[in-house]
């Protein structure tokens, strides 16, 4: 990754999360994918569903938490795993992949913020 930046790895250049770069470098089919980000299957496979406001949303979302996880999990594959399975006591042990199924994306991304600058998870 030129820039460290996962996001800018996966998206266009007309600013669309490409489902298909997003699932080969997550090594994962798209219904893996769907299912990891709470979407249905067609949100991912077809072209006119993925380019949804809420299709895009949440899979930004989703990728956004991955790429702030990514320099300390060490590798995309750690932050992936990170995202699916790690309980976070802030949100009564929760995962980050549980909270972004909620729409509480944001939720997450602000723990991170606060755990960055040496706050309490």
């Amino acid at each position: 990754m030129a820039d460290g930046s996962f996001l800018a790895e996966v998206i266009t250049s007309d600013g669309v999360i490409a489902a298909d770069e997003l699932t080969a470098r997550l090594h994962i089919t798209k219904i893996e994918l769907a299912r990891a980000f709470g979407l249905s299957g067609d949100a991912v496979s077809k072209s006119a569903r993925l380019k949804t406001r809420a299709t895009q949303r949440r899979l930004r979302d989703g990728v956004e938490i991955m790429n702030r996880v990514l320099p300390w999990a060490g590798s995309l594959a750690a932050a992936f795993a990170w995202y699916r399975s790690q309980s976070l006591p802030s949100f009564g042990d929760r995962t980050a992949e549980d909270l972004v199924k909620e729409g509480r994306a944001e939720d997450v991304k602000n723990y991170l913020s606060r755990v960055a600058v040496g706050g309490y998870a």
